[in-house]
């Protein structure tokens, strides 16, 4: 079963008042910390997909391994991330079984977890599964390939959240033993907290 990870930074982070993807974060930044994660798990192939800014947050990725895919209809909001994803995996010779989602924006989000995600998804290989918060599903999130059609179809900046949460599909809801692995960043004052934590 191969799985790859694509991370979505099309963002133009605007709660955040300025281009969070490059936020620094363990001697690196929000993003280059999800890539290397990402690349650091046992997912085949990793994938960032960009949008607003993405001419300066390019210049900032230093690794050859990942590949970008460009998202020019960004300002519609994360389901067009998804559908950019989606369109450029079905001009692949070969698309991967399952795609994993995941955020620049969680930067608790590490490779360990990911791979807990990976392990779940090849004994459960028809399901999607999705992480819980507070009861709530979300990214990051496995989908099987035959989802992503569905996922195509997505509209808004909700993402996936109707599939994950509304029993359109067979979802598998895995919770982290601490539920901080999951949170985002969008605001000066989670950064703060989070910068302020990890001192």
């Amino acid at each position: 079963m191969t799985i790859s990870v694509v991370i979505l930074a099309a963002g133009k982070s605007s709660r955040m008042g300025s281009v969070k993807q490059l936020l620094p974060f363990n001697n690196s930044t929000f993003l280059q910390a999800a890539i290397n994660h990402a690349l650091k798990s046992k997912a085949e192939n990793v994938y960032v997909v960009l949008g607003a800014n993405s001419e300066i947050i390019r210049k900032k990725i230093s690794d050859d391994y990942v590949s970008i895919v460009q998202n020019i209809n960004w300002h519609e909001g994360l389901s067009s991330s998804i559908i950019s994803i989606i369109n450029h995996l079905e001009n692949l010779k070969e698309e991967p079984d399952a795609l994993l989602i995941m955020l620049a924006d969680q930067p608790k989000v590490d490779s360990n977890y990911i791979n807990q995600l990976i392990a779940l998804s090849k004994d459960n290989q028809q399901a999607i599964i999705a992480s819980t918060y507070r009861e709530i599903n979300g990214v990051p999130a496995i989908f099987p390939r035959k989802y992503f059609k569905m996922l195509s179809n997505l509209k808004g900046d909700k993402g996936a959240k109707k599939l994950l949460n509304e029993r359109l599909a067979d979802v598998i809801s895995y919770k982290p033993k601490s539920a901080e692995i999951l949170i985002d960043i969008d605001f000066p004052e989670d950064y703060k907290n989070l910068i302020k934590k990890t001192l």
